[in-house]
């Protein structure tokens, strides 16, 4: 093989031994990807093809309104990406991963994905700007993190729809993580639809449940728990965590909620927390928890980066930290366990 000098002035014996920058490069342009499957969740691609049948090119552009330029490169990076199917006839038809999981009105619809293509992708592309000034780049600035997404339907709809696709699976296992037997009542803080207490209703016929939240969501919380058949045992409290204390139950639970905010609130929650609790009671914190030594969890990191997006304080945090919080708030024992996909739980007892 032929040597070949280095900008340094050595010699380099060894092509095969140079890094290559694909990882790199991929990492770099990994935003179109995204992109192309949120604008066909935006465009109802996958709806469409469930509800109307397949078609080639022409005919599912002319149904989606897409212009004939670029219909078929769309679709074709569709069926590149694993999204879609295309025949021999050319007509496209979804995948079984799209039909179950990218269909509106299905219940295992991904829902969250709406509020990525029209809040969080386009706060990404300044996120050197909040690096460099510490300040969310969204609404929040001027509205507050809830009034900005609660104050309009359509917002406040697809923010508590993300937050019931983030809920409901890792709800699953937490029903089967604890030994609910010993428990009568449960609450759910910062509730939101009511997702997670549905299933823990449902999987424990003996459990009552309060969703606690701001007022705005009292109606789809009552539309989902009806829709659920459990609305005779799950009821909505409204409030403000900020100036009311918490509803008193036998275990607390604060899911996805204390990213949101700053250290000296995720405090002043878990010390409401002990309060509310019956002596034996126990709290469950759960969110994408940012492993110990913060070097692999890159997915809860990033969670960590959207929070200094949007919101004025709020970060992720590891087990570690969770932990220690609990201690300083009087609970007297604590353990980690997974839930879900990236989720994990905290689960702490007074």
């Amino acid at each position: 093989m032929t040597s070949a000098s280095t900008p340094g002035g050595q010699r380099n014996t060894d092509r095969a031994a140079v890094p290559v920058p694909e990882r790199i490069r991929h990492l770099a342009l990994a935003f179109r990807e995204s992109r192309v499957l949120l604008s066909a969740i935006e465009l109802g691609v996958f709806t469409e093809l469930s509800t109307n049948g397949p078609g080639t090119a022409g005919a599912l552009g002319a149904r989606l309104g897409v212009h004939p330029r670029g219909a078929r490169d769309f679709f074709d990076t569709l069926v590149a990406l694993d999204l879609l199917d295309r025949d021999e006839d050319g007509a496209y038809s979804n995948t079984e991963e799209s039909e179950l999981f990218l269909v509106r009105g299905k219940p295992t619809y991904q829902g969250l994905l709406e509020m990525a293509a029209q809040r969080v992708y386009p706060f990404w592309a300044q996120l050197t700007d909040a690096l460099r000034t510490g300040q969310p780049q969204n609404d929040v600035a001027e509205a507050g993190l809830y009034p900005a997404v609660y104050g309009d339907d359509d917002k406040r709809r697809a923010f508590v729809g993300a937050m019931t696709d983030f809920s409901t699976r890792s709800g699953r296992v937490l029903a089967e993580r604890l030994p609910w037997e010993r428990y009568h009542t449960v609450a759910d803080i910062g509730c939101s639809q009511g997702a997670l207490l549905a299933e823990l209703a449902v999987r424990h016929p003996h459990l009552t449940g309060v969703g606690f939240d701001l007022p705005p969501v009292q109606g789809l919380f009552a539309e989902l728990t009806r829709e659920r058949g459990v609305a005779d045992r799950v009821t909505f409290t409204p409030g403000d965590f900020f100036t009311d204390e918490l509803p008193p139950a036998d275990v607390i639970v604060f899911g996805h909620v204390l990213h949101n905010w700053d250290l000296d609130t995720k405090r002043m929650l878990l010390a409401k927390a002990h309060r509310a609790l019956p002596e034996s009671g126990t709290v469950v914190v759960y969110e994408a928890l940012i492993d110990d030594e913060r070097r692999t969890n890159w997915f809860a990191m990033l969670m960590s980066l959207n929070m200094l997006l949007q919101t004025e304080g709020g970060f992720d945090f590891t087990a570690a930290d969770c932990r220690g919080w609990l201690a300083e708030a009087g609970f007297q024992e604590s353990w980690v366990a997974p839930l879900a996909g990236a989720d994990q739980m905290v689960v702490a007892t007074k």
